[in-house]
């Protein structure tokens, strides 16, 4: 039997802050928040607010470490935007590695007396992660270098987060619903940069953005008066390019999902998506889904679904290279000259490309990472890889790491999409994974070829995607059982 309460015999929420102890509390937060506005600013407000919110995150990562993972991409998709709204030194890119890191300590602390707890990582794609790695902490002694600080920040986008990624997706996502779960977050960070690359190009950029136009950015991403969205990602172009790579996924996902409410959620990702890339502005951006859907049709091994796909793609080819419908909207138009060889933008790209070939033909292990290109600029401005824009992923790579670099970047990136591609074709028996897992190797497939125009590959939040998308696939055996015992 449930105690009776005395209503009059009990103080109430409001009552108890009216005792000194409270009232001494708040006078005490009050002082506190004061005190850290004044001396640290609104930043330092900003932290003090998010203080109890970011206890709450340690609590659950320890509770349950794949929290870590999850919070990992959602840092990818807005961490290097939200530089913009920061005036501060500190990197705050080095964010996803302390949350990264941390996700380790707490699976450990988790798991302490759990014998065999690293087996589910024990894979093939782990190992050509730490090779890949290996080689990057090799090119710390590359003569060449002229900056070690400029290896250690490019080292992190190029070897570091795929060896820390693959192996938490592995021990992770090990069952349907967590791959789902996945899906999800992806879809709904898709929407919203979308829907923020929408509001930029409908009301304009906000005071923070317009001030970031106002330097050297703006001469990219406004094109004879026209805003090119960016949304809350690095630039125009990693925005563009992770949109596509959005749509092709939500594509797919959408017609193997069995749930209506989930397809249609889908759908939508996928409409905004491609909404997404157009307002980028970003040409190359377009070649994701006609490199991923042409490739989605192969793995379907069906003469039917490969020959009405093939003229689905050849029939959008045809209208941006030899029509002028919509020419006269900016955002077709500029896609349009994606198809254009004659473009003066390629024609300095491969320019930049026989500069480069000359000065790697007697240094096949490159410049060093982190000093190729102009971001290299902030480390050794006067240096002759500096000075060139690389702009392609594989370019920066051949750059930063000589043809050898090159070639074991290529053979892992190939060796990961054929192995994964033959299982999902003859080895994945059911059939809504093997959609799913098709849906990550056509998005992969998308984003290589689209590298060779821009650094896509390497820039987040599409690298996080990508590395989580190779360690997925490599985990289908696992899902695949789970899905048949079921």
């Amino acid at each position: 039997m449930e105690k009776d309460i005395n209503q009059f015999e009990t103080s109430t929420g409001a009552e108890r802050l009216g005792t000194p102890k409270y009232v001494l509390f708040l006078l005490m937060m009050t002082a506190l928040s004061i005190w850290v506005i004044t001396h640290l600013g609104v930043g330092g407000g900003l932290a003090l607010v998010a203080l109890p919110f970011i206890l709450l995150y340690f609590y659950w990562l320890f509770r349950k470490p794949i929290t870590g993972l999850w919070a990992a991409i959602v840092m990818g998709f807005v961490l290097l935007g939200f530089s913009r709204y920061i005036d501060s030194d500190i990197q705050i890119g080095l964010g996803l590695d302390i949350v990264l890191v941390l996700t380790y300590v707490a699976f450990i602390f988790r798991h302490f007396y759990d014998k065999g707890i690293w087996k589910p990582a024990k894979k093939e794609i782990t190992l050509l992660a730490a090779v890949w790695l290996g080689y990057s902490i090799l090119e710390f002694f590359n003569p060449e270098a002229q900056s070690h600080a400029a290896w250690f920040s490019g080292m992190r986008g190029i070897s570091l987060y795929m060896m820390l990624i693959v192996p938490l997706v592995l021990l992770f996502i090990d069952n349907m619903r967590k791959l789902d779960v996945f899906f999800t977050i992806w879809g709904v960070l898709s929407i919203l940069a979308s829907l923020k690359g929408i509001m930029q190009i409908t009301l304009g950029p906000d005071p923070w953005e317009q001030l970031w136009l106002s330097t050297s950015a703006g001469q990219t991403h406004i094109i004879w008066g026209q805003l090119r969205a960016f949304s809350f990602m690095s630039d125009a172009g990693q925005f563009g390019a992770n949109q596509a790579y959005s749509a092709v996924m939500a594509v797919i996902v959408a017609f193997a999902d069995r749930n209506r409410n989930r397809r249609i959620f889908f759908l939508v990702v996928a409409a905004l998506g491609f909404a997404g890339m157009f307002l980028s502005g970003t040409r190359g951006a377009i070649s994701i889904p006609l490199a991923g859907f042409a490739f989605f049709f192969i793995l379907r091994r069906s003469g039917t679904v490969l020959i009405s796909g093939m003229i689905l793609l050849a029939i959008v080819f045809v209208f941006f290279k030899f029509t002028f419908i919509g020419q006269d909207n900016t955002f077709i138009r500029r896609m349009r000259s994606a198809f254009n060889p004659n473009d003066p933008s390629l024609q300095v790209r491969i320019e930049n490309q026989k500069k480069l070939s000359s000065y790697l033909a007697t240094r096949p292990f490159g410049g060093g990472i982190g000093n190729a290109g102009v971001k290299a600029k902030a480390y050794s401005p006067d240096a002759f890889l500096s000075n060139i824009a690389t702009d392609s992923w594989y370019v920066l790579i051949w750059a930063e790491q000589g043809i050898v670099g090159l070639a074991l970047h290529l053979f892992i990136l190939f060796y990961i999409l054929i192995k994964s591609s033959y299982r999902i074709m003859y080895r994945i028996r059911d059939p809504v994974l093997k959609l799913k897992m098709a849906a990550l190797a056509s998005g992969m497939m998308g984003v290589m070829v689209a590298s060779y125009g821009n650094a896509v590959l390497g820039t987040m939040p599409t690298s996080l995607l990508i590395y989580t998308s190779m360690a997925l696939m490599f985990n289908s055996s696992t899902l695949d059982i789970q899905t048949t015992k079921k």
